[in-house]
């Protein structure tokens, strides 16, 4: 069997929320790779990512020759080398927005990052609600209604994601929707009236989603077992 054309390089699964936006599209469209996992949060961790990635960061798609450093940017590359995948909306007006809701949170929500880190495999509820965090998820909750509202909902196959099908912006916001999860954000007090726990359920089942918590307790028992 060929070696899959693609290496995706990859942090933690527990805390890497840069690292599941590619390896959940990626999952999600089928398309094969080869996964290396770099451990985060150890004194080595800058020299192993430095052995596949210039940067010094990960997630990094290695393809041809290259390396496609940053989230959004190996999205996007995965995106235009499959448009039958259909990554993006169809429509032109959607797939603005669409890009647009990827760039805001790419850019953006500072205050979840910091209050709310991704830790898939905790619960913590009540902690990191700071106003500035609360703030930033009232927000995403008002931004994932709009987009489930407009676009989502009318779409010939509704599917529960943003813009009906999975699509590159629903990948970008599944670390959020894991951070929800583990901090316990209150929904309906910033806004939801069903629409986004609905959306945050859709994201949590899907089988990818899966695998990748999966994933994450595979490497805490290896760690688990290494300390012993």
């Amino acid at each position: 069997m060929a070696a899959p054309e693609f290496e995706l390089v990859i942090g933690d699964k527990n805390w890497s929320s840069w690292s599941l936006r590619p390896w959940l599209l990626m999952r999600q469209a089928g398309i094969p790779f080869q996964e290396t996992s770099i451990r985060l949060r150890s004194p080595d961790t800058k020299s192993q990512i430095l052995v596949h990635s210039p940067t010094g960061f990960v997630p990094a798609l290695k393809w041809r020759g290259v390396v496609i450093g940053d989230s959004l940017a190996i999205c996007e590359t995965i995106a235009d080398l499959f448009p039958g995948k259909k990554l993006w909306p169809k429509d032109a007006l959607a797939r603005a927005l669409a890009r647009s809701a990827c760039s805001e949170m790419h850019s953006g929500f500072q205050a979840i990052r910091r209050d709310m880190p991704m830790a898939v495999l905790e619960r913590h509820n009540g902690e990191g609600h700071t106003e500035e965090a609360l703030a930033s998820a009232r927000r995403v909750i008002e931004l994932w209604r709009a987009l489930r509202g407009r676009f989502g909902r009318q779409a010939t196959e509704d599917q529960g994601f943003l813009f009906g099908h999975f699509t590159v912006a629903d990948a970008m916001f599944a670390p959020v929707v894991t951070r929800f999860e583990t901090y316990g954000v209150n929904l309906g007090a910033l806004g939801d009236d069903g629409m986004v726990r609905a959306y945050m359920d859709a994201i949590l089942t899907l089988p990818s989603m899966r695998d990748w918590i999966a994933g994450a307790e595979a490497e805490e028992k290896e760690k688990a077992a290494a300390t012993a």
